[in-house]
Parts: C-alpha cells; structure tokens; sequence
C-alpha cells in the first residue's frame, strides 16, 4: 500500500506517460490483464485508456485490475487511470519512493 506522498510522486511521473495499454468494447480480457502485469513489470507504472466503445467505470475497473495484479490504484481521469507496482527483478526497478 503506498502512502499518500508517495501516490502524490507517482502521479507528477504518470503526467509525461502516454497510455501503453487500451480497453476496447470486449472490455478486460485476460489478454488487457497480460499486457498490464507485463507493462507494470518492466516498467512499473502503466497508463491506461479505456476506449469509448467500452462501458466501463475507470475507478472500478482500476480497482478490480490492481487487486487481481496486486498492483496500488494511483489516480483516474476521465477515461484513463495510473496504476503502480514495484518491479520483482531489483535490476528493474526504476521508482524509488
């Protein structure tokens, strides 16, 4: 769990990022589940876009998606959100909080 200080850091770094990974109309498939833990462990934080074909709660969606990776919930705007989880590998590890 982070810290609220450490939620504030990470959202200032998730500004310069563009979304890596998009939610189309089939909505979260194990495939979008795939691409996020692969993306959160090279690169630790990952910024999603939820398309307009899908009918999806951002703040939900990021929710369910960081409780099933084990990742933390940073931040949801409009139809993006942030998630964040440290890398396994400590020669991966980019984000020092």
């Amino acid at each position: 769990m982070i810290t609220g200080r450490e939620r504030s850091e990470l959202k200032k770094m998730a500004q310069g990022i563009k979304p890596c990974v998009m939610i189309g109309k089939e909505e979260v498939t194990p495939t979008v589940i795939k691409a996020i833990d692969d993306y959160l462990e090279a690169h630790e934080l990952v910024k999603v876009q939820i398309q307009d074909g899908a009918v999806l709660d951002p703040k939900e969606t990021a929710n369910e998606i960081a409780s099933e990776l084990g990742a933390d919930f940073v931040q949801a705007i409009g139809r993006k959100f942030v998630l964040y989880r440290q890398s396994s590998d400590p020669d991966k590890r980019r984000i020092v909080l």
